[in-house]
C-alpha cells in the first residue's frame, strides 16, 4: 500500500462507461450491503487492472510520452475483445469478478507490456502472477471470516459480457481506497498509430 503523496502508474481498463459492468457490480454491492469491513469499489472507478508501470517517482515525464506513443501503434494491431464477467473470486484483500475468456485479453497484456518494455526500459509488474483478469468490486478494509461474505455473494452472478475496446493510463496516488486517480490518456484498439 502506497503512502499519500506516493504515486503508482497503471495500465487499466476502466469500465465506467458500460451499463451492463455498473449493474453486475450494483448486484454485488447489494448483496454485500450489511456486512462490515469491506469497501465497494465506485462505479467511475471499477476497472481491470493490466499492468502496473511503476511508481511517478521513478518514470520520467519524457517516458510517460515515449510509453503513450508506443502503446498507440502497438495497439492499433489488437481487436476489440469480449469477455464475460460473472464468475465471483475470493482474495483476502479483495473481491472480484473473473474475466473469461482470460487467454482473449492477452494480446492487450502483451501491447501495453512491450510499449512499458521500450519506453521506460522494464515490463512492467502485473498485480497477480499469473495474470488473472479481473474486475474488482469491493476491497476488505478488515480481517474477517470469509464464510459470511461467500455465503452472502455466492460463487457466480449473473453473466455479464462486455467489449473491451481500449485501454488507459492511470495515476494513482496515495492508497488504493482513496481513489485519487488520474487518467492520462485513453488509448483505442484498432486505431490508427
Amino acid at each position: 500500500m502506497l503512502p499519500p503523496g506516493k504515486g503508482r502508474i497503471y495500465w487499466h481498463v476502466l469500465l465506467r462507461d458500460h451499463p451492463q459492468v455498473r449493474a453486475i457490480a450494483s448486484e454485488a454491492h447489494r448483496r454485500l450491503a450489511g456486512i462490515g469491513g469491506l469497501d465497494p469499489v465506485p462505479y467511475e472507478w471499477l476497472h481491470l487492472t493490466t499492468l502496473v508501470v511503476g511508481l511517478t517517482d521513478e518514470v520520467a515525464e519524457e517516458q510517460l510520452t515515449a510509453l503513450i506513443a508506443e502503446a498507440r501503434k502497438r495497439l492499433a494491431d489488437v481487436q476489440p475483445i469480449t469477455v464475460t464477467l460473472g464468475r465471483v473470486l475470493y482474495h483476502p484483500e479483495a473481491i472480484a469478478l473473473a474475466a473469461h475468456p482470460a487467454e482473449a485479453l492477452v494480446p492487450m497484456l502483451n501491447a501495453v507490456r512491450a510499449a512499458t518494455s521500450d519506453a521506460v526500459g522494464h515490463d512492467g509488474a502485473l498485480d497477480t502472477n499469473p495474470w488473472i483478469p479481473h474486475v474488482t468490486v469491493a476491497y476488505s478494509s478488515a480481517e474477517q471470516p470469509a464464510e459470511p461474505v461467500i455465503a452472502a455473494l455466492g460463487r457466480h452472478l449473473p453473466d455479464c459480457e462486455v467489449t473491451i475496446d481500449h485501454i488507459s493510463l492511470v495515476i494513482q496516488d496515495g492508497p488504493e481506497y482513496l481513489w485519487d486517480w488520474r487518467p492520462i490518456v485513453r488509448l483505442s484498439f484498432s486505431a490508427p498509430a
